[in-house]
């Protein structure tokens, strides 16, 4: 059976995901440095986007390039 996700996670849900502190989240939220969505007051991000931003930001192999 597979795993199913909300389409839409917390703060929290997503420091859990990318293994990084709530904290840090919030500090790329001010800087616009990852994208989020407002429901009213809350932030909360689309976890297929959240996939498709760490695809965009993966360092290539050092060497691969060798």
């Amino acid at each position: 059976m597979t795993e199913t996700r909300r389409q839409l996670e917390s703060v929290e849900g997503i420091a859990d995901y990318l293994g990084t502190t709530p904290r840090h989240i919030r500090g790329l939220v001010h800087r616009r440095a990852i994208p989020f969505v407002r429901v009213g007051r809350l932030i909360r991000f689309r976890v297929t986007e959240i996939d498709t931003w760490i695809d965009g930001h993966a360092v290539p192999d050092a060497g691969a390039n060798r």
